[in-house]
């Protein structure tokens, strides 16, 4: 995490010492408020009812995606040593930088109540995601008369050594203690509320009563507000390991691959050596490097995502036949997809699959660790330096090619003209136009994003020169004239740029996609528009229904990807339909996404 990030994060969290610069009763009194528990006053009579739903985590202060050394969503290896990451840049904005589009561009509306009002929600600073998925996943409290038991002892705890000591008080001193020796034996046997006695209510009633006694005595306020600091930093410290677990946890399971989907890629691959189909190469030669059929281009480890994405391109094309697939992956991953499109066939087009670990052009590059780089994605935290409170923060999410990309003129140089495809994208509606789009003179067309602007990100860019009010673009769905790519010598500047942006680390290479990406393609973007793609399906609870059904593509940008279990639930079904039916491997692998 940059320093900068990490002295915000300082200066947030310790909000809460304020309390202490007080003296006093008042101060005793401002702690035990402190303790009261989130639940109606007539739990002890109503204890029958039904729990009250909470969030899992309601009441705690926490901060981000923690995506220090790699990037967030594309990663399938996990270093050890501490939590998945996710690569965080938290770059001061000047207040005379417009951060959106000044039409007012719909898409870059956050959703206030999907993820929450982000200028005022520190939380994604220091835990990622995982904020936004636990404020959708909201539990029902099934403790929540075992909570207020706790805060009740814990005050009584904090009374007690200084109403023993009081002189004529010995009646109050036996009932307070007598009370805190019987809630300790019901928290003994309990965890959940279905645990407790019948006559709990009474309990909780009694130890009011004795604490609103206490608190009308003489006591020395020091000790009391010594004993209550003490379990204040223990119930803290404890929230927060908690909340550090289950970010822990969270960042695991979305950046780690599911054993259903590493099983099915392990049967393909072992199927590929035992079987004997019609090489797709052989069969279609004539067409693979012809410039006169429609190319698209895709950068994937992940069998099932790809075949998707391709499944719903083919389906929604009204001239599959003219549509030929380049799916490039690693030696790992390249006989599994071999074998599946193979044996899965997509109406009239063609799929073609490359060994990225086989292609010797590589070798001309120095590309830092010579591995499969597909598109990489960034959470990019901002503040207002001209906003008086350091909370005034707002998180944007986005996507850039990776360092493979910038390989495509080389390994495809017969052709003239692609589309690459993320193979986190769903395709709704026919691409045929995209081709007889003008550029005008551009490279890269794609969707911009307004949510961000170079000059926001200046520190990263190494003071080369730029437009500061230009605005970020995305990758998911992109449509590349090769020919002018390679007049514009595109590749030759992306290694002159990646000389200077890393050091040899993979984190550095990796983190590098985004100043490069952006600054390669400075003045080279055709803006496409915005109804092309709605993205934001991977971290964002709020798009509408109607802006993705009147989107050409979805993308599923983010870290909750559909075929994960912590997908987002509403968004899954645009992808599941296209996925493969009845396929032998899926059922013996449950893959069920």
């Amino acid at each position: 995490m940059s320093a900068r990030l990490r002295n915000l994060s300082l200066r947030i969290t310790p909000v809460w010492m304020l309390v202490w610069s007080r003296v006093g009763e008042s101060r005793v009194h401002d702690l035990i408020d402190r303790f009261k528990p989130a639940i109606p006053k007539d739990v002890p009579e109503n204890f029958t009812k039904k729990p009250l739903i909470e969030s899992s985590y309601a009441g705690m202060q926490s901060t981000s995606h923690p995506k220090d050394a790699l990037p967030y969503s594309k990663p399938k290896n996990i270093t050890h040593g501490g939590p998945p990451k996710e690569q965080v840049v938290a770059p001061k904005v000047p207040s005379s930088l417009n951060a959106r589009n000044d039409g007012g561009d719909q898409k870059e509306i956050r959703s206030k109540s999907a993820a929450g009002d982000e200028m005022e929600r520190p939380c994604q600073l220091e835990f990622g995601s995982y904020c936004i998925w636990s404020m959708e996943h909201k539990e029902t409290m099934k403790d929540s008369i075992v909570k207020r038991l706790k805060d009740q002892l814990f005050v009584a705890r904090a009374y007690y050594p200084s109403i023993a000591k009081l002189q004529g008080q010995e009646k109050l001193s036996r009932e307070l203690k007598q009370n805190i020796q019987e809630h300790e034996r019901m928290l003994s046997e309990a965890i959940l509320d279905a645990d407790l006695p019948s006559f709990v209510g009474k309990k909780i009633q009694k130890m009011d009563h004795t604490i609103a006694i206490a608190k009308s005595c003489a006591v020395d306020c020091n000790n009391v507000d010594k004993k209550l600091r003490q379990i204040l930093d223990l119930t803290e410290d404890e929230a927060h390991f908690h909340m550090k677990q289950s970010s822990f946890l969270y960042h695991l399971g979305v950046q780690t691959m599911p054993r259903s989907l590493h099983c099915l890629s392990m049967r393909l691959t072992v199927e590929y050596f035992k079987t004997s189909l019609q090489d797709i190469e052989q069969l279609h030669a004539q067409k693979l490097n012809n410039p006169s059929f429609r190319h698209y281009v895709l950068f994937s480890r992940n069998v099932l995502a790809a075949s998707v994405t391709i499944n719903s391109a083919v389906m929604n094309a009204e001239k599959s036949g003219q549509m030929i697939f380049h799916l490039v992956t690693d030696g790992q991953n390249f006989y599994a997809m071999k074998h599946w499109f193979a044996r899965n066939s997509y109406k009239e087009a063609t799929v073609r699959v490359l060994n990225f670990d086989n292609l010797k052009l590589i070798n001309v590059y120095n590309l830092g660790p010579r591995q499969l780089s597909p598109s990489e994605e960034f959470r990019v935290s901002i503040r207002d330096i001209a906003q008086s409170s350091p909370m005034q923060m707002r998180t944007e999410y986005i996507s850039v090619f990776g360092h493979s990309h910038f390989l495509v003129p080389e390994i495809f140089k017969s052709l003239k003209k692609v589309i690459v495809l993320d193979d986190d994208v769903v395709v709704q509606q026919d691409l045929s136009s995209l081709w007889n789009l003008d550029l005008e003179g551009k490279v890269n067309g794609a969707v911009q994003f307004c949510g961000i602007r170079l000059g926001q990100l200046k520190t990263y860019m190494r003071g080369y020169n730029y437009n500061g009010n230009s605005c970020a673009w995305m990758s998911g769905l992109n449509i590349i004239d090769l020919e002018r790519w390679r007049d514009r010598n595109i590749t030759g500047n992306y290694l002159g740029l990646l000389q200077k942006f890393q050091n040899g680390s993979e984190a550095s290479w990796r983190a590098s996609a985004l100043p490069i990406s952006l600054l390669a393609f400075q003045e080279l973007i055709y803006a496409l528009d915005d109804t092309w793609v709605q993205s934001r399906l991977g971290h964002d609870y709020g798009v509408s229904a109607d802006a993705i059904k009147n989107a050409a593509a979805l993308h599923y940008n983010g870290n909750m990807k559909p075929w994960l279990e912590l997908g987002i639930p509403k968004y899954k079904s645009y992808w599941k339909k296209f996925l493969t039916k009845e396929e032998r491997f899926m059922d013996e692998c449950n893959v069920n996404p």
